[in-house]
């Protein structure tokens, strides 16, 4: 790795995948730095008793470089991905251009709205060549669940998507097999990861990508920044200098990253008080359905074909069927569907220490096989709400590790309300039988994969940590591009926004120089 460069990206997700691309077109030098491994379709983690290879690094098992870093921090479960790509690798490929409403909130700074993204959407549509799954194209799950919003009077949309339907988008790839694995990795090529898209043509025109680098923290000097590193490895700290530094490693770690940098190395001392305020799990809310009178099959399609729209009124969500493949849908509906009542979150103590019991159930075989067999998987579904929670987790550091304090249970109630009340409605729909996911029942905790907020847009420092420009306040050419200066709840999936708002960004940068 050279010492220096005119653009240090810290994360290769949507943010740093983004960045990359535009600065390289810009003629600039850039080099990306990643903590996960690449993958190639082919290599995506299958076994589930190899723990190590299947989970990121937990405090207890920092040889684990698996794909997914799932974390239970005080008062929220998040999912991330560890590789190159980021969360492209793991997301359901649902992309979606949210209603207006959602920038009228105040948090939003002012000359952000949907028209003003939507040259920015566009691009973004372009570059990931999303599409709806075809029309023509028979799919039992998507034409029931339409059938049922019709039956509660809702509105539906066939989102985009970046995958190939029919036909492979490149050699060596696939089209879309129809095996409801996007969220495992695509085995096949047939999702346009970043690592394919915006990735692939950075380092066709000289950006550099380095796996296996984790970020602890970045330092103020002369002519640009310095970010420090550890190669995961050998273990060996080092450094590279950037004349500018981009942070997009995803709400969690860009923030963890700040938070570091301000109160551990204090090699950024005047980062704004409001670092850490305002984190949203986007309202994910994740139940069952059971008993479906008619076959659903939940393992034939993409894992998301139809959203049903829940924003008439306040708070305001969307609704899927999130369903896997085979083996994952029969695990999952082999654990039932326990409903506690008066005793929910009876097992809350034992919340933070879920992370290393997680990893020993996999390692011993816990979840490579259902629990029982009396549930029929093929009338089974998932179901998940995305709404607009009031986005006030606290951010901070516990130790050196990163960790969020949020009465979720008790602020967002009503939303949990609504959208219990919708998932049991619409299992009626079914003739099925609903219930929240079992952590929901035993925690009252929340799951999210779509983590936002923490270093939020503003107009000043008083109000959040980066400029309308993602800039940060009293660190010119520090620039943050990822989830963590999303300022609100979305209440659809978030990421078609997280990559406007990037677009924005890496344009800011680029003119910058």
């Amino acid at each position: 790795m050279a010492m220096r460069y005119d653009v240090v990206v810290v994360g290769s997700g949507f943010g740093g995948s983004i960045t990359a691309l535009r600065l390289a077109q810009a003629g600039r030098s850039v080099a990306v730095l990643e903590r996960g491994r690449r993958y190639a379709p082919g290599q995506f983690p299958r076994d589930v008793t190899r723990a190590d290879e299947l989970l990121w690094r937990q405090p207890s098992r920092p040889q684990a470089k698996g794909l997914f870093d799932v974390r239970f921090l005080s008062g929220i479960g998040t999912v991330t991905a560890a590789g190159v790509g980021g969360g492209s690798l793991i997301y359901a490929n649902v992309h979606v251009r949210p209603d207006p409403i959602v920038f009228d909130h105040p948090r939003w700074p002012r000359g952000f709205s949907r028209e003003a993204l939507d040259p920015y959407y566009d691009k973004v549509a372009r570059e990931l060549d999303v599409k709806p799954f075809p029309a023509s194209i028979p799919l039992r799950k998507r034409d029931l669940f339409q059938q049922a919003a019709r039956r509660m009077g809702r509105q539906t949309f066939d989102p985009t998507e970046a995958v190939s339907w029919t036909e492979p988008s490149a050699p060596g790839r696939k089209a879309c097999q129809l095996c409801a694995e996007c969220e495992f990795g695509c085995q096949h090529g047939a999702k346009n990861t970043l690592d394919l898209t915006y990735l692939a043509r950075a380092e066709k025109l000289g950006a550099t990508v380095w796996p296996g680098l984790s970020v602890s923290h970045v330092q103020r000097v002369a002519g640009g920044y310095r970010v420090h590193y550890r190669d995961l490895a050998t273990g060996e700290k080092a450094s590279v200098e950037g004349t500018r530094v981009v942070l997009s490693a995803g709400a969690l770690g860009t923030v963890e990253i700040l938070l570091r940098s301000r109160d551990r190395a204090r090699t950024l001392p005047l980062l704004s008080d409001r670092l850490g305020y305002g984190y949203s799990g986007n309202g994910d809310f994740l139940g069952s359905m059971q008993g479906s009178r008619e076959e659903i099959l939940p393992w034939v399609g993409p894992d998301v074909a139809t959203v049903m729209k829940f924003f008439d009124a306040a708070p305001r969500f969307t609704m899927v069927t999130a369903t896997f493949n085979k083996p994952a849908t029969a695990v999952l509906a082999g654990m039932g569907q326990p409903v506690l009542g008066p005793l929910g979150g009876v097992a809350a103590p034992l919340w933070p220490k879920l992370g290393p019991l997680l990893h020993g159930a996999f390692a011993k075989g816990l979840f490579n096989k259902p629990l029982m067999n009396t549930v029929d998987p093929a009338r089974t579904s998932n179901l998940f709400a995305i709404g607009q929670d009031n986005a006030n987790g606290r951010m901070g550091l516990k130790g050196d590790r990163l960790d969020i304090e949020w009465d979720y249970a008790g602020e967002n109630a009503e939303l949990v309300s609504r959208m219990m009340d919708a998932m049991r409605e619409l299992a009626s729909q079914y003739g099925a039988t609903f219930a929240p996911l079992v952590t929901w029942e035993l925690f009252r905790r929340p799951f999210t994969v779509h983590s936002l907020g923490g270093a939020h847009l503003a107009e000043s420092p008083d109000r959040g940590v980066v400029s309308k420009e993602g800039e940060v306040f009293n660190y010119p050419g520090l620039f943050v591009a990822d989830g963590s200066v999303i300022p609100t709840s979305i209440g659809f999936h978030p990421v078609m926004t997280i990559s406007a708002v990037s677009e924005r960004i890496a344009e800011a940068v680029a003119h910058g120089f």
